[in-house]
């Protein structure tokens, strides 16, 4: 379970505290429920996911995870740019304790990225691509009961958004999923639930369709 309560976000500019991205956004997730976000573009879905992944923290209020929670993936951040991608790898694996099985964890890895010599070079040479590659495959990695995902599946080409999908749904079986997605079809796929976000405010909705079509609505006509 996953409560999140009365979260307000805001990021500092050079002349001071921006605006409000989230404004008391207030939901709890269940167990075992997979739910996907909604809203325009700068709405705060991906704002709201690094949230809940725990690598930002609200300005105000409060996240509570009773769940084990991934990081976003997709999400190029908390990656250290002048490590190489298997130094990166390794780092995590004996974060999480992982010492006994560390090299079929990172043969795992890289075979998931699919970044070849690259997982060798340092991630500051990396493309958004190959971060959000190398992301993804440390999260699969590992066990987790909600796994957070911000439009992994559209990065790559068409062979490995295949394969990400695949991915997603071996995940979707056995663990939960919080994710962004631009594409209708896959939010129908891979989500009971939705939430929509609009003007700093997030909408509950126990049928995804429902979230959708709430978004939809708000569009310009």
């Amino acid at each position: 379970m996953i409560i999140v309560d009365d979260v307000h976000k805001r990021y500092q500019t050079e002349h001071g505290p921006g605006q409000w991205v989230l404004k008391g956004v207030s939901f709890t997730i269940p167990n075992n429920l997979s739910v996907g976000l909604v809203g325009r573009n700068g709405a705060g879905k991906s704002t709201l996911l690094r949230l809940i992944g725990g690598v930002d923290n609200p300005s105000k209020g409060t996240i509570q995870r009773y769940c084990r929670v991934s990081w976003p993936m997709g999400f190029g951040g908390g990656l250290q740019a002048g490590l190489t991608g298997r130094q990166n790898a390794k780092f995590v694996c004996r974060i999480h304790g992982r010492e006994d099985d560390i090299e079929d964890r990172l043969a795992f890895i890289q075979d998931f990225a699919e970044i070849g010599e690259a997982f060798d070079r340092p991630v500051k040479t990396y493309s958004s691509g190959m971060r959000s590659r190398l992301q993804f495959g440390l999260s699969l990695a590992f066990d987790f009961d909600v796994y957070i995902s911000d439009e992994v599946t559209a990065a790559g080409d068409a062979a490995f958004k295949e394969k990400a999908n695949k991915a997603f749904k071996n995940l979707s079986e056995k663990a939960s999923i919080i994710m962004v997605s631009h594409g209708e079809g896959t939010l129908r796929q891979f989500c009971e639930a939705g939430i929509w976000l609009n003007n700093g405010k997030a909408h509950w909705f126990d049928d995804i369709n429902d979230a959708l079509k709430a978004y939809r609505d708000s569009l310009p006509k």
